[in-house]
């Protein structure tokens, strides 16, 4: 099985390609593209263990040369001292614009690789090769690459393109549980956002989804690319239609935040921002009690949680005005408009809209 979607952005539009079992194949599909045949192959040490080997076989077979470089594994090593050490390592092997950067790895490596790729000598050539499922069906797609700072989640980052991303769902079957629900998060915020249908699909088939049936995982992988390139074709930068991709969000990067980085996986924190997103908008008028219950089962079904921590409301207020997409003092909130739909809602009293929900 394999499949390619595309990301259209002109001369910068790339392919997602979406197989199975396939991973050994990457260097010829990479082989395809116009490469430099110098990579960096960036992961980090668990992910290494089970495929850096394989892939790096598949570069050397395909007549490219890797150099393996690890990161620490973590969403508290998403930092500014990570991305230096990844500088380090190109420039102490020598590396120059006519090389590449391969991400293989999950949302925390892709996401800090694209920097360095993006801020190498102004710019190399990237490919994500995304390990988890959070990583395929968000973070790999798109072109959003950042590290975070003590004060908040992805303030230091650049919009910089991959040249493909190279999706092996069979790699998922290595993910633990809790590393794999939490991507079903990301799953779900889309059919919430953009697709009704889907939403109600990922209701049908949870079970599936749990077990990691073939079928249904390819689907919503599918799926969740197919929304994502849109939206990003659409509005690459984020200056319109793409905020609809932080629903749930900014709440949840509070979360991460306030209990250190690497407490709650990322699609955990989503989660619970979902939840606090939904009644909210339940607050606001723009969906109903029945919405809000079915998001919420949808997402304890997946053994997600729900509940925010219990931190204090101005501890939570002082972490969102940190947010990336706060503007002259107001806080854009993305708000479901029932299921299927959301509506972008500048919020200027913050902490009387949060004291109702928290």
């Amino acid at each position: 099985m394999q499949e390619t979607l595309e990301v259209s952005l002109g001369d910068r539009t790339y392919p997602i390609i979406i197989a199975a079992n396939k991973i050994i194949s990457f260097g010829a599909e990479l082989s395809k593209l116009n490469i430099p045949k110098k990579l960096a192959l960036v992961s980090n040490q668990n992910v290494s263990a089970i495929y850096g080997g394989v892939v790096s076989c598949s570069l050397k077979q395909h007549g490219f040369e890797s150099i393996e470089f690890n990161l620490p594994d973590g969403e508290e090593f998403k930092t500014i001292e990570s991305l230096q050490s990844i500088y380090d390592f190109l420039i102490e092997n020598k590396f120059d614009r006519g090389c590449g950067i391969v991400a293989l790895g999950g949302g925390v490596v892709g996401d800090m690789v694209g920097f360095a790729a993006a801020t190498f000598l102004r710019g190399v050539p990237l490919i994500q090769i995304p390990t988890t499922l959070l990583a395929q069906v968000d973070s790999s797609v798109g072109g959003k690459t950042a590290v975070n700072h003590r004060l908040g989640k992805n303030l230091i980052g650049a919009f910089y393109q991959p040249e493909l991303v190279y999706i092996d769902i069979s790699v998922l079957d290595t993910l633990d549980y809790r590393d794999y629900v939490a991507g079903i998060a990301e799953v779900i915020k889309y059919g919430v956002i953009r697709d009704y249908e889907f939403f109600c699909w990922l209701e049908d088939n949870v079970e599936l989804l749990k077990n990691k049936d073939s079928s249904a995982l390819t689907y919503a992988i599918k799926k969740s690319c197919q929304i994502k390139a849109e939206i990003v074709a659409a509005d690459e930068r984020e200056g319109s239609i793409r905020a609809i991709l932080n629903y749930g969000h900014t709440f949840g990067h509070a979360v991460e935040m306030l209990s250190g980085y690497g407490t709650w996986k990322h699609g955990e924190a989503v989660a619970i921002g979902m939840n606090v997103a939904a009644k909210i908008s339940l607050q606001q008028g723009s969906c109903s009690q029945h919405d809000v219950d079915r998001l919420v089962g949808l997402l304890r079904a997946f053994d997600l949680p729900v509940a925010p921590p219990n931190y204090k409301l101005d501890d939570y207020i002082e972490s969102m005005r940190l947010d990336k997409k706060v503007k002259q003092g107001a806080l854009t909130l993305v708000l479901n408009r029932g299921l299927g739909d959301v509506v972008l809602q500048k919020i200027t009293n913050v902490k009387k809209v949060f004291s109702a929900i928290l």
